[in-house]
């Protein structure tokens, strides 16, 4: 098998499971957890313990823990992205006379996503508190479907704002609770979703650029070279024209790092694009992603009385509207970018 068809198969194998990763996240059992759990019961008796309890404690610690790994992964990641462009990419696009305006916008994209990012580590998310939660309480009405009037936290020993959820990882209870997001080490709340949102979008925004200028240069370096005109002597002894696959090998074979680095971006981009997209329509319907999760798998037991679910239809129901704190949308904006600030409980 040449070089190429194990590009192919090593590329279906890793979207394969992307697939699968994106289609059973958010799911106690699935083929993955079945899969984990067969391979460490073989492996474990033969497994020291000290190193079960190390892998144990370090997927707790990366998982179910707050701790700055993936920050750090991320800034290593764009670390390197950055540095080969800059080591290569930036000295050929030169050569082709490439203007320094769109050269210089990577960086500048690259310091408005850090903006963003910084905001979204730092910021507080809407964390329920004993000062805050008179205001908090009355910015939401309950929807008696998922959210209930007068049910505490067990953790927080806080009455459950309309829309909050307790993150275990961070230990708190979140106002518009929308997700734990791992790469900003933070919750994603009411007062900072509209960091969140325009931080993907920067992202999506540097990676696209980089991915341009990068094919861009990919693309003269085969016009000056003369490939698409060329040909080569195959294994039966016979002449054949440089077709497209011979380009692209070509390509791996003289620029491995920046073809790796291209393929890469792109693939960042449609990932974190299409991620940005289902947040985008998730602000437009004034909708957290916990609600639409929770919506998917919602059972009544009133309706159901052999479902396991704890949560019951209002007796007086008004859900024929879907999206029930959906306002228009430009109120539904206007409620992400311009969150309202519950007022704090004066101290007696």
């Amino acid at each position: 098998m040449d070089f190429l068809s194990l590009f192919v198969v090593y590329v279906v194998v890793v979207l394969a499971c992307i697939v699968l990763v994106c289609k059973y996240s958010g799911q106690q059992k699935t083929p993955f957890s079945f899969l984990f759990n067969s391979v460490g019961k073989v492996v474990a008796p033969f497994t020291p313990k000290c190193l079960q309890k190390l892998s144990q404690w370090t997927l707790h610690r990366l998982f179910h823990q707050r701790n700055n790994t993936f920050i750090y992964l991320h800034i290593l990641l764009e670390a390197a992205v950055y540095a080969e462009f800059t080591y290569e990419v930036f000295g050929f696009c030169r050569e082709m006379d490439t203007t320094l305006t769109s050269l210089s916008v990577p960086y500048v994209l690259l310091a408005i996503k850090t903006f963003f990012f910084y905001l979204c580590i730092k910021r507080d998310p809407g964390t329920v508190t004993k000062k805050k939660i008179t205001g908090q309480l009355s910015v939401y009405p309950y929807d008696r479907r998922l959210f209930h009037p007068g049910v505490s936290c067990e953790t927080c020993q806080l009455i459950k704002p309309a829309r909050s959820k307790h993150c275990r990882v961070c230990n708190r209870c979140v106002q518009r609770f929308d997700h734990h997001c791992v790469w900003v080490n933070n919750c994603i709340g009411a007062q900072n979703t509209r960091y969140f949102l325009l931080y993907l979008f920067s992202v999506c925004a540097m990676a696209g650029d980089i991915a341009v200028l990068t094919g861009d240069m990919l693309f003269h370096a085969v016009l000056r070279s003369g490939l698409l005109r060329a040909s080569y002597v195959d294994e039966y002894g016979q002449q054949q024209p440089a077709g497209p696959l011979f380009v692209v090998q070509h390509l791996f074979l003289t620029f491995p790092r920046i073809v790796f680095m291209l393929g890469f971006l792109v693939f960042v981009f449609f990932l974190l694009a299409g991620y940005a997209l289902f947040h985008s329509y998730l602000a437009l319907v004034n909708q957290t992603a916990n609600e639409w999760y929770k919506s998917r798998g919602y059972v009544c037991q009133h309706c159901h009385p052999t479902a396991t679910s704890d949560r019951l239809c209002s007796p007086v129901p008004d859900h024929s509207k879907r999206y029930y704190y959906g306002r228009g949308l430009l109120r539904n904006l206007e409620e992400i970018f311009f969150p309202t600030q519950p007022v704090r409980k004066k101290d007696n």
